[in-house]
């Protein structure tokens, strides 16, 4: 198996340098770029696995270059910031930033976040079973990776597609959001869970019809659910 590429997007050489070791040492390749426009023309020109991008950086700042990013290409995004509030993670999220994670943070910590990061990924892009999952008119393609509502083609990023199949695969039962967080993100128990409801609102937001019932119910105080109100 081809090795990783990470581009670390970093202006603190030490923080940049050390990361970039120890990732090295777990049998990944790096570039380190320590300016915004600088990493973003590097993540654009070549293939990257993943991009860890530092939040506050020189000409242009981690929303901007993964907003531009986004535009053009799917390359997974972590963010590293030192601004913890709920409001800058979720922003990050929104602009397609895949994960995150709080300065300062133990190297085992980012370490076990990209090993899982990677294992989810693997594990969606093994062979599926051919046959169709269903929920109402929503039907999930498993060989292709696609999802139609009626004769329309949903487009959805890699992580929408894995919660959504997820819950599709256990329609009628209240799946937890710590299910979802080890299922979808690969993360263990204890992970902060509320990117969950962040995703589930992205899917609602492209799934569901206007006037119409959600195909995704919450459940206070569990997670959510795929079921007729009749059952």
């Amino acid at each position: 198996m081809a090795q990783k590429k990470i581009l670390i997007i970093e202006d603190e050489k030490n923080l940049a340098r050390f990361v970039s070791l120890e990732l090295e040492h777990e049998g990944y390749l790096t570039e380190i770029k320590e300016n915004g426009r600088v990493g973003l023309d590097e993540a654009l020109s070549r293939e990257y696995d993943l991009v860890l991008l530092d939040l506050m950086l020189p000409e242009l700042d981690g929303f901007e270059v993964a907003r531009r990013l986004r535009k053009e290409k799917e390359t997974p995004i972590i963010m590293m910031t030192a601004r913890d509030s709920t409001m800058d993670r979720v922003a990050g999220l929104d602009i397609g930033a895949d994960d995150y994670i709080t300065k300062p943070f133990a190297i085992e910590e980012l370490l076990a976040r990209v090993r899982a990061f990677f294992r989810r990924e693997e594990h969606a892009h093994q062979v599926e079973e051919a046959e169709n999952t269903a929920f109402r008119d929503l039907v999930i393609d498993k060989t292709n990776r696609t999802v139609h509502r009626g004769k329309k083609v949903i487009d959805l990023t890699r992580r929408e597609y894995d919660l959504l199949l997820t819950l599709m695969k256990n329609t009628g039962d209240v799946v937890t959001r710590e299910h979802l967080v080890s299922e979808v993100w690969g993360y263990e128990e204890g992970t902060e869970t509320n990117v969950v409801d962040v995703y589930i609102r992205y899917l609602r937001n492209k799934i569901d019809v206007d006037g119409k019932e959600s195909y995704i119910q919450t459940v206070r105080g569990l997670g959510y659910v795929m079921r007729d109100r009749t059952n």
